[in-house]
């Protein structure tokens, strides 16, 4: 064994003989401390394997080259303040490493960033084609961090996407990105992405989007959770389910500004992660952060934008927005009413608060700012105090500008008056004339269905509610049912509404379901009721208000028409049992065509429990609809 032991040493030492003298001082560390384990490993365990060669055994050490001191021209690079000093370092006498030449470029994408005019001149410049050169010829050595940060500045340049020199960079960036800390794959992602679809790398981009899917779990702090979902979630579904995971394990080291960029992401691609969402709301409650003007107008919009309801935060939102209306412009008057109408809450304090800053800034507000506002209180069915002056503000600006104003808009400002019943005759001729609405009669789009849905209810609103409005109205053929109509999708209390109707009429021919008006409303179910409360065959006699009649006969004395309209969750305010604008139109329209209406809400139907329950409630419904018109 020790023989052995000899004759390794002696392989050993020859052939350190050969390889030290040409080599640097910290190779012959290296090469002792190898020399060293390889001895110590030969003399603890023999069936160790000695390789063939001590080369090998050195090239094996990972070999780090280590960053130089600093030096006068690192100086000169951060200082510079012209681009011509940055030029003028290229052969200036200058010793630069290989970080150098990476640097000079960052820096003058910085200058250039400030002054962007004299950028194409830039790269006309030889002393910067030989920056380029340089770069590229020492890019295996450049530190990771300078290396994402060259490839930023390169796109910053405006380089051409066949230029050579940021084809390589980018090729560097693609074989070293398993070894990037997740810090510098966030750094792309925050700063290159747009250029990367622009310079159409999308291999790279491709590359990029899966390590930091890969790798989600080193993120360690918020801000750069933040930075990735806002920057790239939307390029990638994976990628965005894990920030969501990471966001929820981050949460509660998020500022306000981190939820509310959160929030806004979330908004922007209607992504509704409800346990991040309730995560959101229960640090927005809890916490006593300080919420800027505009974050609480972000808030309100983005929890608008996913019909995110949360009352806590919304009660919030509310009064910390109350203070702030004398300091907010009209626009931002209107995107608030917007936000918070979608949301379907009526803060009344706030809302009229807003109303009284409309009025007080009225030379100023636009038109478009104000049907916004309109809008948003007829959504709500909300009327200001001052409802007078209000809408004196609204006619007086309809009067010269509404004709300004898109088609659409233009039915949905006088429909929401409608709905406040503030509307005007000037204003209904303005919409129903045939010049106008014909362009809606043919369209197939949602919008135009939506839009020509409107007119019907604006139609409607001249004929029972203006009795000396004279014309024009919609032509018959719009009035008739379009199918979109009646292939909504039917809801468990329609069902069941339905069921236990025919189980009391006895007889099919005795009432109408789903019947489709001439208005533009639904009716859940007709019923014809003769004077000793009896129900009558409703196909033989007259009915006014269907686009198309099909009885002849006129109603027997004392006659009633009932009509049953179901109302579910979504047709209320939020936390009120208050209707919101839309359905109270339907309900007056139901009334002022002459029928009595049976109210089905859904907060007392879920009450009823069994079929003879629901059947005594309709009973005792259109008794007490029938007893309030006899006692009128």
């Amino acid at each position: 064994m020790a023989a052995h032991l000899v004759k390794r040493c002696t392989c050993l030492l020859r052939e350190a003989t050969c390889v030290v003298p040409a080599m640097s001082p910290a190779g012959r560390l290296r090469l002792a401390r190898v020399a060293h384990r390889t001895l110590t490993s030969s003399a603890t365990s023999p069936s160790s394997h000695f390789p063939g060669s001590l080369t090998e055994l050195v090239e094996r050490e990972p070999v780090f080259t280590p960053y130089p001191g600093r030096q006068e021209v690192d100086w000169l690079i951060e200082k510079a303040t012209r681009p011509e000093e940055l030029l003028e370092l290229i052969g200036g006498g200058h010793s630069l490493h290989q970080n150098h030449a990476a640097h000079i470029l960052i820096q003058l994408s910085r200058l250039f960033s400030e002054k962007p005019k004299n950028k194409a001149s830039l790269t006309q410049d030889a002393r910067f084609q030989q920056l380029l050169h340089l770069a590229n010829s020492q890019i295996t050595s450049i530190w990771h961090g300078t290396l994402v940060k060259l490839l930023r500045s390169l796109y910053a340049l405006a380089l051409p996407k066949t230029c050579k020199e940021l084809r390589s960079v980018e090729q560097e960036v693609r074989w070293r990105m398993r070894r990037l800390k997740y810090k510098h794959l966030a750094f792309l992602a925050e700063s290159s992405t747009t250029y990367m679809q622009e310079q159409d790398s999308q291999e790279l981009l491709a590359e990029l989007l899966v390590q930091l899917e890969r790798r989600w779990t080193e993120i360690e702090d918020g801000r750069t959770v933040v930075a990735i979902m806002m920057k790239v979630g939307h390029l990638s579904e994976p990628l965005m389910n894990r920030l969501e995971d990471k966001c929820l394990e981050l949460v509660e080291q998020f500022g306000p500004d981190d939820l509310r960029k959160v929030l806004l992401t979330l908004a922007a691609q209607n992504r509704r992660s409800v346990p991040l969402l309730r995560a959101i709301s229960y640090h927005l409650v809890q916490k006593p952060f300080t919420l800027t003007k505009g974050t609480l107008m972000d808030l309100a919009y983005a929890y608008g934008k996913l019909n995110f309801h949360q009352t806590q935060v919304f009660q919030r939102l509310a009064a910390d927005l109350l203070s702030h209306v004398p300091s907010l412009t009209p626009s931002e008057v209107a995107r608030c009413a917007k936000s918070l109408a979608l949301l379907k809450w009526l803060n009344l304090p706030l809302f009229e608060a807003f109303a009284q800053h409309i009025l007080n800034t009225a030379q100023d507000i636009t038109l478009q700012h104000l049907c916004n506002v309109v809008l948003a209180f007829a959504r709500l069915n909300f009327h200001p105090e001052q409802e007078d002056r209000f809408f004196s503000v609204v006619h007086e600006k309809l009067v010269s500008e509404l004709a300004d104003l898109s088609p659409a808009l233009q039915v949905d400002v006088v429909w929401a008056l409608c709905v406040l019943q503030q509307v005007q005759e000037a204003e209904l001729r303005a919409v129903l004339s045939s010049d106008f609405h014909t362009q809606f009669l043919g369209g197939k789009s949602p919008k135009d269905e939506s839009t020509l849905q409107k007119l019907l209810h604006i139609n409607a609103t001249a004929l029972l509610e203006h009795p000396d409005y004279t014309g024009p109205l919609l032509p018959a053929l719009a009035l008739v049912p379009r199918p979109t109509a009646l292939d909504k999708k039917v809801t468990p209390l329609q069902k069941e509404l339905q069921e236990t109707l025919k189980g009391l009429l006895g007889s099919a021919d005795k009432g109408c379901f789903a019947v489709t008006t001439q208005y533009g409303w639904v009716l859940d179910a007709e019923v014809l009721l003769d004077a000793e409360g009896q129900f009558l065959n409703l196909r033989d006699f007259v009915a006014p208000h269907l686009a198309q009649a099909t009885g002849s006969r006129p109603l027997p004395p004392g006659a009633k028409r009932l009509a049953f309209l179901r109302w579910e969750f979504p047709n209320f305010n939020s936390r009120s049992k208050d209707l919101l604008g839309r359905f109270f139109l339907a309900r007056r329209h139901v009334l002022a065509a002459g029928f009595l209406v049976v109210d089905i809400p859904y907060y007392e139907w879920l009450e009823l429990k069994s079929e003879w329950q629901k059947g005594a409630y309709l009973k005792d419904k259109m008794r007490k609809a029938v007893a309030e018109e006899l006692a009128k």
